[in-house]
């Protein structure tokens, strides 16, 4: 299933992950990507691509350039300025104000993350399980899991102030041509240096391929409800941080050091049962995306 002839509206469009969404989407539809747009060149990309761009600030809430109604939402913005009242003004007066102005559309699917989930070793995570500062133990992402909790509220409420159907989606390890978590390892790699994993090996994720992401993504909106749809997002395979990075450094003849540390992120191994019944598991095997990943990125290291 795929969008032809919608209008859609694309939130966050220069990220890793809603860019090539835009950018795919536009072939058949109207998209509107909306961002600050501080990177001349992702925008000029976007545009080439048949994106409208609009410049919006979710900090301050200034949305209005953002259409009161359109088919869907996809709200892949996120805060990251490591500035606590920066952050939760986007998150949460941000996404509030986002609800409040496309009132009027078919429905919203909200990105949020894993990193919500409490860091509890190997424990699989339902998407009623505990919350908490997954993320803290990175000081460069130290607002990252918070400022999440919080969008996810304001989704909630948005979605029941505004009769607004509406899916928040809790995405793994998202990774493609464009980047990712096993994209920086691959530079690690290129760069000799050591791969830090978390002492209570191993470190277990669901990586997502961006191809399986934009082919989930009409699933997801129409399991959209009011008061909001809650489901992990994430590759329907388990694998380890060690499982991907030996798989790299094998495709490319590197040699392969790990740091266990405390001061890292910990497993967060998601229950999927409720993805694949509302809208089916992913098809794009983890070892071919990441040989994809590795062609496309950086083609020269590849071994032979």
């Amino acid at each position: 299933m795929s969008y032809q002839g919608k209008t859609i509206v694309v939130v966050g469009a220069t990220g890793q992950v809603a860019q090539p969404i835009a950018t795919k989407l536009a072939e058949h539809n109207t998209v509107i990507g909306a961002a600050r747009f501080k990177d001349a060149a992702k925008r000029a990309a976007l545009e080439a691509a048949g994106v409208r761009c609009v410049e919006i600030d979710l900090a301050s809430g200034d949305l209005s350039q953002l259409p009161r109604e359109s088919d869907v939402v996809l709200n892949f913005a996120v805060a990251k300025s490591n500035d606590w009242i920066l952050d939760m003004d986007a998150a949460v007066g941000g996404t509030s104000a986002l609800m409040e102005q496309v009132q009027g559309t078919g429905a919203v699917l909200h990105c949020s993350s894993t990193a919500v989930y409490k860091p509890m070793g190997h424990h699989v995570f339902a998407e009623d399980g505990p919350l908490g500062d997954n993320h803290g133990v990175w000081e460069f992402l130290r607002t990252y899991s918070t400022a999440k909790i919080a969008a996810e509220a304001a989704a909630r409420y948005g979605s029941r102030r505004y009769n607004l159907p509406t899916t928040i989606a809790r995405l793994s390890v998202p990774y493609g041509n464009g980047g990712g978590w096993p994209a920086i390892h691959l530079e690690m790699l290129r760069n000799g240096s050591a791969i830090p994993v978390h002492v209570d090996a191993p470190s277990v994720y669901h990586p997502i391929h961006d191809d399986d992401i934009f082919a989930m993504i009409p699933g997801l909106v129409a399991a959209a409800s009011i008061g909001a749809t809650t489901i992990n997002w994430g590759g329907k395979d388990p694998v380890s941080v060690e499982e991907w990075v030996g798989y790299l450094a094998e495709l490319c003849g590197r040699e392969l050091t790990f740091a266990p540390t405390t001061q890292t992120i910990d497993s967060v191994m998601v229950d999927l049962t409720k993805l694949h019944t509302l809208v089916g598991p992913t098809t794009v095997d983890w070892r071919e995306g990441m040989a994809a990943m590795v062609a496309a990125r950086r083609p020269e290291m590849l071994k032979g």
